[in-house]
């Protein structure tokens, strides 16, 4: 199976937020190459923002073609690359280094309804727009947490596709792409 670049795969995305995500990535690449994945859990390097969305683009295209063709998925490929590229894009702007050199979230993002109006906010500058399908995908990737209830499904099907991918990336293949001879043929770290 291919391992594709963030540009690659943007470019699967339909238009036009196809060249609008790619027009947030190369206004925002230096910043996206210098944040960490996450401070501790996965992706910690210098440049792990980038690579973790590299690295679940990659896992959700990769099961995305396994998936549909056991049984037919109701979303397409663009739609959970879509989400998987907007999923955390909050991040590069919510830490920042404290007294003692620790990364530390910006006390203005500790919520999540605090970095979900900021993704909005920056949805809305590129003028990116979604489905209720892609929204509740993305404010959804991490599971569904205090909305969860019995009584009705919270979490739609791209969601819960799109968790698979980044529970994958996040805390199976929270080291991944590895710095050197990644074994997914053609993985590597965008910054070295």
């Amino acid at each position: 199976m291919t391992y594709y670049t963030v540009e690659e795969l943007l470019s699967m995305i339909d238009e036009p937020n196809a060249s609008k995500c790619l027009q947030l990535l190369e206004e925002n690449r230096q910043l996206f190459q210098r944040v960490r994945g996450s401070t501790h859990n996965h992706q910690t390097w210098v440049g792990g923002y980038i690579d973790h969305i590299q690295e679940i683009m990659n896992i959700a295209d990769s099961l995305y073609h396994h998936f549909n063709e056991l049984r037919t998925l109701p979303f397409s490929q663009s739609d959970v690359l879509l989400v998987t590229f907007l999923h955390d894009l909050e991040k590069p702007w919510a830490f920042e280094k404290d007294n003692s050199g620790e990364w530390v979230r910006v006390e203005s993002m500790r919520t999540k309804e605090a970095q979900q109006n900021f993704r909005k906010m920056k949805l809305k500058e590129y003028g990116i727009e979604l489905t209720s399908e892609q929204e509740n995908g993305i404010k959804y990737i991490e599971g569904e947490h205090q909305d969860y209830t019995n009584k009705r499904r919270v979490m739609s099907p791209l969601a819960a596709f799109c968790h698979l991918a980044d529970v994958t990336s996040a805390r199976l293949w929270y080291d991944h792409p590895i710095a050197n001879s990644d074994p997914w043929q053609g993985a590597k770290r965008i910054r070295k």
